[in-house]
């Protein structure tokens, strides 16, 4: 049975959570809390396999409270909002740099025709991220690897240039792309697309809050849209997002990948058809294996292929299939990928 602490002021909503998340024999209610104070009291009385929480609460809101309970007591956190206001994202996508592990939309009423539809997928997070370990959160450095610039500069063809990067990531990615983003020169001389999985409606209010948090000029894609250098793309809501020779993005509306939609898999398919060995890939932490088989595509097409180590992934579902298939040039935390990949655009495209 997975133990369930929800945190909820409303208590409308709290019922209607017990109810739709109880309808599920996997779950057992061990409590529910009014505001963030009761939520941290309650995770250290309770132990709780997993924690479902509202943002906006009294006394301490859901960012504080997650904050804590990361330091004292550290138990996977999903969050649970009826706001798909963009603003209202951004602060929920906060509680994900205090250590929150997703977002979710609340079921609407039970007499609602999209309730089945949401408690599903709030019941299919739920388990999901049971299912992460999760350590304390303290202020730490990534892990220094031992691959040098002289390796990476070795691999390089020099008469080659990169044109595109391209990233996929899952569970735990937003806080990564957040981590590389902010890194990364806002002068970067090539586009960088994304495709985050993220729960439908969020994706708004994910861009807006990596552009807050990043200052990096990231844009929600649109079909038929010239890359620019120096700009991101996020792929929307429902769509696969890909490349073709313009470069221009292609979004398609076709068959789920991998079960899902979008997917890693086509973005990286279609970069190297089009780019091949002038592109960049980028495989982040993550439950299942999106985008392993074509980031292999893309390493034998000749392009680098960065996939994200162990030890940093809150999930090394995606990172680690792709390393069985030999599909990594290198595999790295997120602070030495930047590193790496700001040192090769510098080696192939000249300084910027």
């Amino acid at each position: 049975m997975i133990k369930v602490l929800i945190v909820e002021d409303s208590p409308v909503m709290q019922q209607l959570l017990i109810h739709a998340i109880s309808s599920d024999p996997d779950f057992v209610i061990v409590g529910a809390a009014y505001d963030g104070e009761e939520a941290v009291e309650a995770v250290k009385e309770l132990n709780p396999d997993i924690v479902a929480m509202d943002w906006q609460m009294p006394k301490l809101d859901g960012k504080q409270a997650t904050r804590i309970i990361m330091e004292t007591c550290p138990t996977p956190i999903v969050i649970v909002t009826s706001s798909l206001a963009a603003k209202d994202v951004v602060f929920s996508f906060s509680m994900i740099e205090a250590g929150a592990l997703a977002i979710v939309k609340k079921p609407s009423s039970v007499d609602h025709p999209d309730y089945e539809k949401d408690k599903q997928e709030l019941i299919q997070t739920l388990k999901l991220m049971s299912e992460v370990k999760i350590v304390r959160r303290t202020k730490r450095e990534f892990e220094k690897y031992t691959h040098t610039v002289t390796a990476i500069e070795n691999k390089i063809k020099e008469e080659t240039s990169i044109q595109i990067i391209v990233i996929g990531a899952s569970t735990g990615g937003p806080l990564v792309l957040q981590k590389i983003l902010n890194k990364l020169p806002k002068n970067l001389p090539v586009p960088l697309l994304i495709v985050q999985h993220i729960s439908h409606g969020f994706t708004e209010g994910f861009v807006e809050w990596l552009k807050s948090s990043t200052n990096f000029q990231l844009h929600i894609a649109s079909d038929g849209e010239k890359l620019l250098p120096g700009h991101g793309y996020v792929a929307p809501d429902d769509f696969h997002m890909g490349v073709e020779s313009g470069p221009r993005i292609v979004l398609s509306n076709h068959n789920l990948e991998n079960g899902l939609r979008p997917s890693v898999a086509y973005l990286f398919r279609t970069a190297a058809q089009v780019f091949g060995h002038r592109a960049v890939g980028i495989l982040l932490t993550g439950m299942g294996r999106d985008g392993a088989d074509e980031l292999k595509l893309l390493k034998e097409k000749g392009a680098v292929t960065f996939v994200q180590d162990n030890e940093s992934s809150v999930v090394h579902g995606m990172p680690g299939e792709a390393i069985k298939l030999d599909a990594a040039t290198y595999i790295l935390s997120p602070e030495d990928i930047t590193t790496a990949l700001i040192t090769l655009i510098k080696k192939m495209n000249g300084e910027f």
